[in-house]
Parts: structure tokens; C-alpha cells; sequence
């Protein structure tokens, strides 16, 4: 089981999306790490088949899914970053809706989306309107139906939105389990979605992969950049200004601890710290602090 993408570019009048994509995804789950506006979704959206690449093509076990049409539909799951729906769906309505469209039999639909709402915590909302919902239910309803066929590809775009540290823990342990011998490729900016379930991360920058590999690979990059120092209190303002940092913490007798990327120790007494997927991100996109998690 194979998805290639081969070659494939989005090109509007003045913009380039996405720019000359390449990737060969094998079974078990990966990551697609970038900033917002790095291109992501718009490459979820061709693999989808929702939209056309400029050039290229996107290949499922060596065809491309323009042929295989219906055949890879099938195949397919996939959730947005906004899943539409009708505001008089309840949640076990519209996953029967979603089964009813993806041509699961009646005996397969009830017991999937029984198994589905059990897994997802949906069991006790399965007749209230989705409309109704919190944003993490209304969620994980998405996850849900995406999962619906037992797809062999599933794409998530930014899967975890919405969900609360405790529902992100399950989700990710629900896709090790099922990325067993099938595809999962999820488009995060939130690290620690990927970080430890990921077979192997790409990471998207202005409509290019500039890297992919393994967590451990990756995280090589900043290998002697990642630097853990102290400095009093009050100067902090003065170093926030000066640093790249990671994260700070409040030390006793009026230190702060801070966890930092540059070429070189930039506090006295700093010492190496062991490189993280966060780490590179940040070196990566600078600009994206809020975007950790």
C-alpha cells in the first residue's frame, strides 16, 4: 500500500500553494508539520481529490486517484479543518447519513457507529443536534465519520482543534491502533500531536517539504542549538527581547530557567540541552510561539 505524491504543484494567478510536493506515504502515521498559510491544507485538499493540482500527480498503489476515481473514494477518509453539516443532524442521524453516502450496508453502519460512538465519548450526546455541541465534540463527530468506512488512507487536517488535553491523549492512542496497516497523515501546527506517534514527519514551508524523516532525524537539525540557562528575574524582559525561548520556568531565590535556540550560549553557564520536535519547529518558524502545544 502506497500514496505517492508525484510532482504536485497548486498555482493561483499570483500564488504559488504548493511548489513541485513530492512524498511517499507507507502504511502507519504521518506527520505534516508547518506554520499557518504554509500550503498544508490545500495539499490535503488534492490528496483528497477535492481539488486538481496545477502539475502533478497524486498516486494510490501506483494509479493515479483521477483514474481510480470511485475506487479510491472508497479507500478514503478524510477530515477537514471545517466539516460541514445540517443544523437538524443529531450526532448518530448524521453518522448514519455519512455511512448511507460511503455505501456501508445497514448491518455494517450500526455496528460502526456504535463502535464509534463508544470510542469517540460520543455515546451519551448520540441524540442531541451537532449544532448544539462544544467545539471538541463537534470535533471528535468529525473524526467519527471520517473513520466510518475503516478507510485505508485517512487524512486529518488539524484533527485535535478543539479538544482537551485528556481527548487529544485518546485520539492519538485511537490512531496508533489504527495506523497499523494503513495510512494516516495528519496536518498539525500543534507538535505534540505528532511527536510521539509519527512513523516519519514532513515539514511544509512555503508550499515546499523541506525535510522529512524520522523524530529522530529531524530532530538533528538542531542538534548544538538547543540551550537550557538561568538568569535572574528581573531581567527577563531583557532576554525575551535577545532570545529565541522555548519555554520558561520560575526557579527558587528569584531565577527563571529558560529553555532557548541559538548557535551559541548566549547565558552564562548554559548548557546543551537534547533536541526536541518543538525545538526545530521553532527554529523552523520563529514566529509561531503560540502555535506549541
Amino acid at each position: 500500500m502506497e500514496l505517492y505524491l508525484d510532482h504536485i504543484s497548486k498555482k493561483y494567478k499570483d500564488k504559488v500553494a504548493v511548489d513541485d510536493v513530492s512524498l511517499r506515504l507507507t502504511p502507519g502515521v504521518w506527520g505534516l508539520l508547518g506554520a499557518n498559510g504554509a500550503g498544508k491544507t490545500t495539499l490535503m485538499r488534492m490528496i483528497a481529490g477535492i481539488m486538481r493540482p496545477t502539475a502533478g500527480q497524486v498516486k494510490y498503489d501506483g494509479l493515479p486517484i483521477t483514474e481510480l476515481k470511485e475506487k479510491y473514494r472508497d479507500r478514503f477518509g478524510y477530515l477537514p479543518q471545517d466539516f460541514g453539516f445540517y443544523p437538524e443532524f443529531t450526532v448518530k442521524g448524521y453518522l448514519y447519513y455519512v455511512a448511507a453516502l460511503k455505501g456501508l450496508t445497514k448491518r455494517d453502519t450500526k455496528r460502526k457507529v456504535e463502535e464509534l460512538l463508544e470510542q469517540m465519548t460520543l455515546t451519551e450526546v448520540r441524540n442531541k443536534k451537532i449544532v448544539k455541541l462544544s467545539g471538541g465534540m463537534k470535533r471528535r463527530v468529525g473524526i467519527a465519520q471520517a473513520l466510518l468506512n475503516e478507510p485505508e488512507v485517512l487524512v486529518l487536517d488539524e484533527p485535535t482543534s478543539g479538544l482537551d488535553p485528556g481527548e487529544r491523549v485518546r485520539f492519538r492512542n485511537l490512531l496508533s491502533e489504527f495506523a497499523h496497516d494503513k495510512i494516516v497523515l495528519i496536518s498539525t501546527h500543534i507538535v505534540s500531536d505528532v511527536e510521539y506517534i509519527a512513523m516519519r514527519n514532513a515539514i511544509m514551508k512555503d508550499g515546499k517539504i523541506i525535510a522529512e524523516g524520522t523524530t529522530e532525524e529531524l530532530t538533528q537539525m538542531v542538534e548544538g542549538k538547543v540551550w537550557s540557562g538561568k538568569i535572574p528575574e528581573e531581567r527577563l524582559l531583557e532576554f525575551e527581547h535577545r532570545l529565541r525561548i522555548v519555554n520558561l520556568k520560575n526557579e527558587e531565590s528569584g531565577k527563571i530557567s529558560l529553555r532557548y535556540l541559538a548557535d551559541e550560549p548566549q547565558i552564562s553557564g548554559s548548557i546543551s540541552a537534547a533536541p526536541r520536535m518543538e525545538d526545530l519547529y521553532l527554529w523552523l518558524f520563529p514566529q509561531e510561539n503560540g502555535g506549541i502545544s
